[in-house]
């Protein structure tokens, strides 16, 4: 059989199955994706090269599908040069958000669709005016945001099945498309993401930090709102006041994955760091940027509480690695979070604005670790059961046979 995987970042979501995939003899495996994408063993890389024009000629709601119609454009290109050189798929799986599934159903009708359904926009009850700290979208931005939904909704009316990697994130599509999305994670490697009570993680400075001392960490792509950050950050000097001796560790870069930009042109973590800083032991903070993975997994392998906070949007994957790892995590009480933390058995939850409260379960947590280990133990056993990377590319596989049939 032949497979086609489409990801403008291959491997991303879809690395263990295309690893499972390739592994078998009687599979040919294929991939496109841009220059972003990586090589897999067993697997024939075609990138494509996008370079986005600017759109001053366009008008502002269709800016994004005018981009997504020229990324098309480009994975045409590469389809039809797997097509001559005698590649032609019985399966393609593609993530829905780029516009790159938009020729697929032209250029290859026989073959059985399968789309990554990662997440649906809407004007409400999601991350837009979770937070009203921050500007509201307007008649303007709603229409921008609804537009935006248009080649998934294209996607989703043209794929045999659909592949969501929460509950939640599949309740976010229309209900009338529901019912053609199966619920299957993507894992993670929990053999290598698990605790080690030998692990160090260095600072900048070279000092060594262990599980032996009270370390509290945050991770996310970017320090925003959206993660959260501007809540840990306010947390911060009640917990380092109570805590004399502890360590923040801070994972995460200066850009803007999701949402706006701070008005004032500063990032988010500036203006929040200028917010606290006068008001905690600065030399206790440590902002380390982004991570290589196996520091990254030091980290969480100290780590003596994890917090992880999110409006309701795409669940991380740092957060079932944390779990994965055996961290005490204090989470969001928020919809995506609820999924997969149960409060006071795998982990502790606190609502989204409560910074007092996400002090106070931070500090306990700082003082009495030995409390919270059967928390730790069923954390590891979530990630396991419900997480792991050859279970879940079973799952998949199975989603993948039902399209066939």
């Amino acid at each position: 059989m032949n497979i086609l995987f489409v990801h403008t970042n291959f491997p991303a979501q879809f690395r263990y199955l295309a690893e499972v995939l390739a592994s078998d003899p009687a599979h040919r495996v294929a991939a496109i994706g841009s220059q972003t994408a990586g090589q897999l063993r067993g697997v024939r890389l075609e990138r494509y090269h996008f370079h986005d024009v600017g759109h001053a000629a366009v008008h502002s709601f269709a800016r994004r599908f005018d981009a997504e119609a020229r990324r098309a454009e480009q994975v045409l290109y590469a389809l039809i040069g797997l097509e001559s050189s005698g590649f032609v798929p019985d399966v393609i799986v593609a993530h829905s958000g780029w516009g790159e599934t938009l020729p697929l159903r032209a250029k290859f009708p026989r073959a059985r669709l399968i789309v990554y359904c990662e997440y649906f926009y809407r004007e409400h009850g999601q991350d837009v005016h979770f937070d009203a700290e921050f500007p509201q979208f307007g008649v303007d931005g709603m229409t921008y945001l609804r537009a935006k939904n248009a080649s998934q909704l294209l996607a989703l009316a043209e794929c045999d099945l659909g592949l969501s990697p929460t509950a939640w994130q599949r309740s976010t599509y229309p209900t009338e498309f529901q019912g053609k999305i199966a619920v299957v994670h993507e894992g993670v490697d929990t053999e290598v993401v698990r605790p080690d009570a030998r692990a160090a993680f260095h600072l900048l400075s070279g000092h060594a930090l262990t599980a032996q001392a009270e370390v509290l960490t945050f991770v996310a792509r970017n320090l925003e709102p959206l993660r959260g950050y501007h809540v840990f950050m306010r947390a911060l000097p009640a917990i380092l006041r109570a805590r004399p001796w502890a360590q923040v560790v801070i994972v995460g870069g200066d850009g803007v994955s999701y949402g706006p930009t701070s008005p004032d042109g500063r990032t988010w973590k500036d203006v929040f760091w200028s917010e606290v800083a006068p008001h905690l032991d600065a030399r206790r903070v440590h902002f380390v940027g982004s991570l290589g993975y196996g520091s990254y997994l030091q980290l969480l392998q100290i780590s003596r509480a994890h917090v992880y906070l999110t409006y309701p949007f795409v669940l991380s994957w740092s957060l079932i690695e944390a779990l994965s790892a055996g961290c005490l995590v204090v989470g969001s009480d928020t919809a995506p979070v609820r999924e997969v933390i149960r409060h006071g058995d795998n982990g502790l939850l606190v609502p989204f604005f409560d910074t007092v409260g996400l002090a106070r379960t931070v500090i306990a947590a700082l003082a009495e670790p030995s409390r919270y280990d059967g928390l730790r133990r069923r954390a590891r056993e979530t990630a396991i059961n419900g997480f792991e990377r050859r279970r879940a590319a079973a799952e998949q596989l199975t989603v993948l046979q039902a399209a066939l049939r």
